[in-house]
């Protein structure tokens, strides 16, 4: 089959293709040794992070904290 890239670098995949993954919408993209990887990523809405995040008690000032740190290794 062939997928066609559009003059916008829009890729076109065969329905076939597609309608092997469902309602996923998001795909991880890499290339490897001269090949285009697609990998389907399953999004999650905010709402469902933010109650992990608070299952696992980290709060909004952890969250600010760690990116102030990450900050600093640039």
């Amino acid at each position: 089959m062939l997928a066609k890239l559009t003059s916008k670098n829009q890729l076109t995949l065969p329905k076939r293709i597609i309608e092997q993954f469902g309602d996923v919408r998001y795909f991880s993209v890499e290339a490897e040794c001269g090949r285009i990887i697609l990998e389907p990523v399953n999004t999650k809405p905010l709402s469902v992070v933010r109650e992990k995040m608070e299952a696992l008690g980290i709060t909004e000032t952890d969250v600010r904290e760690a990116v102030v740190w990450s900050r600093k290794w640039k």
